[in-house]
């Protein structure tokens, strides 16, 4: 029913929502592929994958952040080259998005690129990551520092994954996707925000949360694959998220770190005089909800400041920040990090938190 596809300057791409991963990938599934899947997918849905798995050739990864850099890569390769795979051969990745990452960055590199399939098991992988052409990996201490944009060819969704997801990874999942919501304008965010509660227990909502999720996104991908201008609001929340993961040491997942940063860009939106304090407070009616059990007011003010300054989106000593001015109004706009701005970060995390 939400079937789709998404056109790419790579190459275009079918989303196809799924209730039987099993058979899917008997379908899929031709002599010489590799299977890359997450070593807590095999553990959880051993009946699915055990018997696949035994005729298929398949690498188990952990994933971790670890995983995604050169030095976790390398073992990859090396097993995929020595057991015999092809230009013509593909991969499929079963896992969430650091199991993305791996198969995504290891497919545009092998034999100068080859096909992928993604069977995405996290929520923050089928209502976000899975659909965009992004591939990153770490280097050293440095998050997604290397990567381009490389689709999968095909992305089959199965809602019943989420059946083993622990609260906060739905949580998380939901709150990256609400940025997509407030984005897309008012009405879709009001409807995101009723339909919230259900969603946490009601599959079908869920499901319709996340087909409109990526419809959004797929409607600024199309547009601007490549992240040089339109698609940039898609930003919105993650500097400040991005600090606050870092600083946590990831204690608070990516999300929920998202729904904290959108409501930091609306109370500095509103300072700036952009969006009047009923609009943030509607938004953080919703925020709040999401972020709850992940408090953050033990970070530091200064080691705040350093991690923004850090931001791989600034320019010199600039902040580019992606803002609000209203319901489908975010855009992006340059701050100084001066003693205003300071005062402000200070504000907030002194009396909204």
């Amino acid at each position: 029913m939400y079937n789709f596809k998404v056109k790419s300057v790579v190459h275009d791409y079918e989303v196809q929502f799924i209730d039987n991963t099993h058979s899917c990938l008997l379908n899929e599934l031709r002599d010489g592929d590799f299977i890359i899947i997450d070593n807590n997918i095999v553990r959880l849905y051993k009946d699915i994958f055990d018997p696949i798995l035994e005729r298929t050739r398949h690498i188990c990864i952990d994933a971790l952040e670890s995983q995604k850099s050169y030095q976790g890569l390398i073992p990859v390769m090396q097993q995929l080259i020595e057991n015999g795979f092809r230009k013509n051969h593909r991969l499929f990745a079963i896992g969430g998005g650091i199991t993305q990452d791996v198969t995504a960055f290891t497919s545009s590199v092998m034999y100068r690129g080859v096909d992928w399939i993604f069977f995405p098991t996290t929520l923050l992988a089928q209502g976000d990551s899975c659909i965009g052409s992004k591939t990153s990996i770490n280097f050293g201490n440095y998050k997604n520092q290397i990567g381009g944009f490389y689709p999968p060819n095909k992305i089959f969704i199965d809602l019943a994954f989420l059946n083993t997801l622990e609260p906060a990874h739905l949580q998380s999942g939901l709150g990256e996707m609400c940025h997509y919501y407030i984005v897309a304008g008012e009405q879709d965010f009001f409807r995101y925000k009723n339909d919230y509660p259900l969603a946490l227990k009601n599959k079908e909502v869920l499901a319709g949360l996340i087909a409109r999720s990526l419809e959004i996104k797929k409607q600024y991908i199309e547009i601007d694959e490549f992240d040089q201008k339109e698609r940039q609001v898609f930003n919105y929340g993650h500097s400040f998220g991005h600090a606050i993961e870092s600083l946590t040491d990831y204690r608070v997942p990516h999300g929920i770190a998202v729904s904290y940063g959108m409501d930091m860009a609306n109370f500095i939106s509103v300072k700036l005089g952009y969006i009047p304090e009923k609009v943030r407070i509607d938004i953080r009616e919703l925020l709040s909800q999401i972020w709850q059990g992940f408090p953050i007011g033990d970070i530091a003010i200064e080691k705040f400041k350093a991690a923004l300054g850090k931001d791989k989106k600034n320019v010199g000593t600039e902040l580019r920040l992606i803002l609000n001015k209203g319901y489908g109004e975010i855009f992006k706009d340059a701050m100084k990090m001066d003693d205003r701005f300071t005062a402000w970060l200070k504000e907030y995390f002194e009396n909204e938190l």
